[in-house]
């Protein structure tokens, strides 16, 4: 992927309604941050607390907290893989010929939804019912993380919902299949008496969840924080704010 941003670049393909060059960078960047800073409390509490565990002889042995070197490097690649990705699709996709339709109920209904499901997580981990337990510790990390990000343009992220779409997609099934191979080799195991024991193939429905919560908030973050629109709306919401009512 590096070496076909680098390519896409020399020959001069831009992002139709994004920032581009520097600033694509920059962006992802600031959410491999992020991953680092977001997910390394919830992981470290996942393996202190057996939810999953790696086998020691197939690790480097170097340790932060609970957690392994290999799942830190892991945050940044995955990052930095779904970030160029999410390039490499945007230059290619042909621009959407849909005109642009604010709308406040969008974002507000999305939020309300994913609020709910939500609050259902945060029951289902203090019921103490065991086999929901990775599962509901999953969604009520992520959800608070990708909240913002619907309010701020859950009605952008709809307009290029296909290059949204087919980001998050091709992410979860590439990382899925990956990672079913690395369980089935044992380089980590998810304790079964904490999961719900439904399966995608090899895979736990748990980490399929996991990979597509995280392909959703890179994808999300990189699309907002580069789209004019996401701009303009900043723009209009900062001259609201100064008395004009317009509607965004």
């Amino acid at each position: 992927m590096f070496v076909l941003t680098l390519w896409d670049t020399r020959r001069g393909k831009t992002i139709p309604g994004f920032q581009d060059g520097k600033w694509v960078w920059l962006a992802i960047l600031a959410h491999v941050v992020l991953a680092l800073v977001y997910t390394t409390p919830w992981d470290n509490y996942l393996i202190a607390t057996g939810v999953w565990y790696y086998a020691p002889k197939l690790v480097s042995g170097v340790i932060f907290g609970y957690v392994p070197l290999e799942e830190y490097t892991f945050f940044v690649l995955e990052t930095l893989l779904a970030g160029l990705t999410w390039w490499l699709l945007a230059r290619r996709l042909p621009a959407s010929s849909d005109e642009f339709a604010p709308s406040r109920e969008l974002r507000l209904t999305t939020f309300i939804g994913l609020l709910l499901v939500w609050l259902l997580s945060l029951v289902i981990l203090f019921s103490g019912w065991q086999p929901g337990e990775y599962l509901s510790i999953t969604l009520a990390w992520a959800l608070p993380a990708i909240a913002p990000q619907i309010i701020v343009g859950a009605d952008i992220l709809w307009h290029y919902r296909k290059l949204v779409a087919l980001n998050i997609l091709s992410m979860t099934l590439y990382l899925s299949v990956v990672d079913a191979f690395a369980i089935a080799s044992g380089s980590w195991t998810i304790n079964a008496a904490r999961s719900t024991g439904i399966f995608i193939g090899a895979l736990p429905i748990e980490e399929a969840l996991f990979f597509l919560v995280t392909a959703a908030l890179v994808t999300f973050g990189v699309t907002l924080l580069l789209s004019d629109m996401t701009r303009q709306r900043f723009t209009v919401w900062r001259e609201s704010m100064r008395g004009n009512t317009a509607r965004v």
